[in-house]
Formats: structure tokens, sequence, C-alpha cells
């Protein structure tokens, strides 16, 4: 249990900063006119106004963060009590934590302060955010929170004393970083940047010919999407490192706005171990992990390292999943009438299932084998379409938390799908009553 406290007193000078381009763009722009009429020079009405504007905003924050208070009560659940005109009272229980997020962005990194994102599982909202508090501050009661969390599940009675928080978290262990050329490279040759940045040359070349400058410039305009995803996505996992720490895998990156999360292993509901056809010549991969709960936010929380050699890949998921060996899989795989069904990847769609894990996999360009563990697994669907059912086919659902992986094993061949899917029905039943 702690006592009821309030973050950093500089987080109103930085949630107001915003607000100081906010007018001085609008004096620039909808609101020259006025300007204009006033007589005075526009440089000092935009100044004024911007310092003018500021003020106000950090007087507003100011009254918003001291009416701002959290705290851990004594049945170890993370309180929040805000709002001006009307209070507000949230609580989270840490017991159902999926993640403890310290993310910098680049105005409070310039004060030496973070923001601490706390998400449990559930629906709705299920996510308590902590804005601003000092680097060290944060790290302790991350440390805190997470060792609540892992006591809770391991259902020890023992509770933590009131009072302090918890000693910060131990030293971490570097597993994988990802260099920048890397990164850059693994963005720019993905099977969807690299279709989009060709047919913008070829829409370049054509435009030049057929409608002049004005075509030119359209044509830039097009490329310049895949570019400014690129250049997104680039800024977002600038300096990707994952480290093993007592309390899971904590994952740090960014470069004008930096993230530090931690995950815990028992966390991942299931993950994809993606390969484009670009990134096959260096065996490189890219895993994408489900984490129940997690809601999305600016920087993607579903990625356990964005690109990567499959052989260091595979060792980070040996971290989640320390008792499957993804390369001994004995895929069951489509039959082949199911060419008629998927004419180009039919000889990869495949499923697999094991004491441990069910696993698919499917894709020809931009090849996916997925896996989640049975006591993951929600549900279990066979269907059928009239066009399987004339093939002989049918596919095998295996329904996990909502995210970005999916588990699908495409037309298989029917006497082989009903088997697969009484047996994933019984280890998931035999898997909940071990846990």
């Amino acid at each position: 249990m702690t006592q009821p406290r309030r973050t950093n007193p500089l987080s109103p000078l930085v949630q107001a900063a915003p607000a100081m381009p906010a007018v001085a763009l609008f004096l620039i722009g909808p609101g020259a006119g006025l300007v204009e009429r006033s007589g005075v020079p526009l440089a000092v009405v935009v100044v004024a106004g911007a310092v003018l504007g500021y003020a106000v905003f950090v007087g507003v924050a100011w009254l918003a963060w001291w009416r701002r208070t959290f705290w851990i009560d004594a049945d170890g659940d993370l309180r929040l009590d805000s709002g001006l005109l009307q209070r507000s009272a949230r609580r989270l229980q840490l017991s159902r934590l999926q993640s403890v997020d310290i993310v910098s962005p680049f105005v409070a990194r310039l004060a030496g302060l973070v923001e601490v994102r706390v998400e449990v599982a559930g629906a709705g909202d299920s996510r308590i955010l902590l804005r601003y508090l000092a680097r060290a501050e944060a790290d302790e009661l991350r440390g805190h929170i997470l060792e609540l969390a892992r006591r809770e599940g391991e259902a020890e009675s023992a509770q933590p004393d009131g009072g302090g928080l918890a000693d910060p978290p131990g030293p971490a262990e570097v597993l994988a970083a990802v260099p920048a050329r890397r990164l850059l490279a693994g963005l720019l040759l993905r099977s969807a940047t690299a279709g989009l940045l060709v047919a913008t040359v070829l829409l370049l070349v054509v435009t030049a010919f057929t409608q002049g400058p004005a075509g030119i410039l359209l044509a830039l305009v097009t490329g310049g999407l895949p570019i400014l995803s690129v250049v997104t996505e680039f800024l977002a996992n600038y300096g990707f490192r994952i480290a093993r720490v007592p309390e899971g895998l904590r994952i740090q990156r960014g470069l004008l706005s930096t993230q530090s999360r931690t995950i815990p292993p028992d966390r991942v509901h299931a993950l994809s171990i993606i390969s484009p056809l670009l990134w096959r010549r260096w065996d490189w991969v890219r895993v994408s992990v489900t984490i129940a709960g997690v809601e999305g936010d600016d920087v993607r929380p579903d990625v356990l390292i964005p690109v990567a050699p499959r052989a260091q890949a595979l060792r980070l998921i040996a971290e989640v999943l320390p008792d499957v060996d993804v390369d001994a899989l004995a895929f069951v795989s489509a039959p082949a009438p199911a060419r008629w069904r998927s004419p180009l990847a039919w000889r990869l769609l495949a499923c697999a299932i094991t004491p441990q894990v069910i696993a698919t996999r499917s894709g020809r360009l931009t090849r996916r084998t997925s896996l989640a563990p049975h006591a993951r697994v929600q549900s279990v669907r066979v269907t059928q379409g009239p066009w399987e059912r004339s093939l002989g086919l049918a596919s095998l659902h295996a329904d996990v938390a909502p995210g970005p992986v999916s588990l699908t094993g495409r037309h298989l061949a029917e006497g082989q799908v009903r088997p697969l899917a009484q047996e994933e029905t019984d280890l998931m039943r035999r898997a909940r009553l071990l846990r």
C-alpha cells in the first residue's frame, strides 16, 4: 500500500506545450485577417498569442494536476482519482496486469520526465496513464507494480509492506538489438512497401509522358505515402532492444519518443513469425504477438522484434514458449485439390498440433507461421464453404484474443480437419485444468 500522491510538478508545463504551436498556427492561418485589421505586426501578435495561450493552458493543466492523485491500495490495486468539476475514481486490478510501459515523448524528455502506462486485461477502459514522472520514480513504480502482479499470479498470501515502493528491478540481460541499417532495409523491403514504391516509379514514368508536371506531382504524392509509413515506423522502432529482466521481457525503442515496456511471457496469447519475400535472402523474419487486453497506441504494442535473423527470432520465441521447437513442428499440409482454392500458396497451407501449442502456416509472398498455447485458445471451429465441400476440403479456426495474430488452417483435407479439431479441444480442456 502506498500513500496518495501526484505526478511531477512540471507535468502541467509539459502537457500545455502543444498549445503554443496550435495558437501560432491559428493566428497565421484562419486568424490572419483579424491580425491585419488590428495594425499590430504579425510576428508580435503570434508570439504574444502563443505565450498567452500557453499560460492559459498551463493554468488549466495545473488545476487538473492538483486534483489528480494515484496510489496502490491495501488490496494491491492501482487507484486514480481525477477531475475538476466532476470527480472520477478508477481502479485497476494488478492481478490482471498485461503490461507496464514507460514512454518518453519528445517534449517530456526535454524536462527529464516520462509517462507510465499501466494496462490490464479486460474490455473497455483498462488503462491508466500517469503523466508525468521523473525517470527514477517511474522505474521504481514499475518495479513495484510488476512485483505485485507476480505475487498475485503465484497466489502468494504475503502482501507488500505499506509505505515505500519495492526495490528497482534487477539488471537487464540484452537478448537482441536491431541495428538501424537492418531496420531501414527491412522496412523498405517489406512486400507492401516495395510494391508501392515500384508502382510509384511506374506511375511516375507513365504520367511524365501523358499528363506532364501535374501527373508527376500526383505520382510523387502517391509515392510519399509508403515513404511516410517507413519513416514513422523507423522513428518508432529506432534503437530497438529487447532484454530479459526478472519481470519478463523488456522492450525499449524510439528516436524522438522513446518507449520502454515490460511483457510478462505468460501474458502472450499468440505469436506469428512473418517472412516477406524480399527478406528471405538474408533469412530475416518479424515476430508479432497478441497480448490480451492491450489497446493500440501511437507506438505499436504488438511487435516482439521488427526484423531479425531467424535464428535470433527463434531464441526470443523460446523465452515466450520455452518448450516449443518451431523447426520441429510436424505440419499436416493441404492436399492437391487445395490448388483450386489457393493456386499460389496451397503447398504452404498447413496445421500442426503438439502437446504445447497449435500452429498454422500460410502465405506465398509473405509467409506466416502462427502459434498459440492450448490454454490461450478460446474456441475451435471447422468451416466449409460450397467450393471447399465440392473439393473435399475444410478449414480449421483456432480463436484467440483479438490482436494481430490469427490461426486458421485453410483448405485442409476434410477427413483430417475434424480429428484435428477434436484433438485441439481435448488439449485445450486439459491445459485449462492444469493452469
